[in-house]
């Protein structure tokens, strides 16, 4: 592990959304980490962290005292002045996708690295889309992403999508067994759309069988996990074919999936709980500090994963996985659960930066 310093100088840019809060209350104690930063739209700018967010601070822990008093800085008019003040910046910004892509540009243009939850960038060849456990390796895409930026630190690395972080990562230990083709039905949480119960009164008691432009980022992101380096960019693995569907139910926290899968060679049950118990990927051999340390837990009980249960397992970083058992038109069927905003979102960011951190790239 290359670790440089002791501490990094981080920016929250998009700070008063729920994933901004989010990284907000993650950062509060982190052992690298410390927040000189905190930006938003010009509508927040120059008011206080705490006077912006308001009565929208959605998380479970009070506001970190630290930031509350952080005036708001202008994500776009201040960006020169936030990419001078930090080592690096966490980006979960509520705004047009070319916007975005814009935005994160002209950090990196900066020399600024950028950590982004947003989607705007999940689809460009050489921005490495990582889930730290899985494809750790597409970091080397950097490289090539800095010569074409022209910068020798800025870059941009993107979280995948939080709707395939239950699935996909259950399914990676198993692709040695050729997995032809799955099908996966999630079921997904308010948080997801950064509502609360509050905010969003429609669905108590409601279920919404469509989630905007979720089901073509489920089939297809995966595939830019799987594939490999070539010429600088990464090509998308040519499979194994997924389909999905994604619902919203009135769930706080926690995306659930229903998951279908036949194999090329097929496993017997206790060798696929044996991988998923084995499995270790690269933040669980560095020990970073946002790491779980079982990354995968089977639950034998007919019953579990339960959103409510099992969500929070491993400070919420951990996946969950149940009801393993034979099918009648796929191979093997199961559940499995992710927190949608820790590991699906902030949680899976933070811990993509410690792995990039460990790594030297925001040295």
């Amino acid at each position: 592990m290359k670790i440089m310093k002791n501490s990094y100088k981080v920016a929250i840019i998009g700070a008063t959304g729920m994933v901004g809060q989010r990284f907000a209350s993650l950062l509060e104690n982190h052992p690298w980490y410390h927040v000189v930063a905190v930006a938003a739209s010009s509508r927040s700018a120059g008011k206080t962290y705490r006077e912006a967010v308001g009565t929208r601070w959605a998380m479970p822990t009070q506001m970190p005292a630290q930031m509350a008093e952080l005036v708001v800085m202008d994500a776009t008019a201040d960006a020169e002045k936030i990419a001078s003040m930090v080592d690096f910046v966490f980006c979960a910004v509520d705004m047009k996708k070319d916007e975005i892509k814009a935005l994160e540009e002209r950090y990196a243009k900066l020399e600024c690295p950028v950590i982004s939850n947003n989607s705007a960038h999940r689809a460009t060849p050489d921005v490495p889309m990582i889930v730290p456990e899985i494809n750790a390796d597409h970091a080397r895409v950097i490289e090539a992403q800095r010569k074409r930026l022209g910068t020798k630190r800025g870059f941009i690395a993107v979280k995948s999508n939080c709707s395939l972080q239950s699935y996909v990562p259950a399914m990676h230990p198993l692709m040695e067994f050729g997995i032809t083709k799955a099908l996966a039905c999630t079921y997904q949480a308010i948080s997801g759309a950064g509502k609360t119960f509050e905010t969003w009164p429609e669905m108590v008691d409601n279920v919404i069988p469509f989630i905007g432009g979720e089901e073509e980022k489920s089939e297809q992101e995966p595939l830019k996990i799987w594939g490999q380096l070539e010429d600088g960019k990464i090509i998308p693995a040519d499979g194994p074919q997924i389909t999905t569907q994604c619902i919203r139910v009135p769930v706080s926290n926690g995306h659930l999936a229903a998951v279908f899968v036949s194999f090329d060679k097929k496993p017997s049950l206790e060798e696929i709980k044996e991988k998923w118990k084995e499995y270790r990927g690269e933040p669980q051999k560095l020990n970073l500090p946002s790491a779980p340390k079982q990354f995968l837990n089977y639950f034998e009980e007919d019953n579990r994963p339960q959103t409510k249960l099992d969500r929070e397992l491993e400070n919420g970083m951990a996946i969950s996985i149940g009801r393993l058992r034979p099918d009648s038109q796929y191979d093997y069927k199961f559940v499995c659960l992710s927190h949608n905003t820790l590991r699906g979102a902030a949680g899976g960011a933070v811990l993509m930066a410690e792995l990039l951190t460990a790594k030297g790239y925001m040295d």
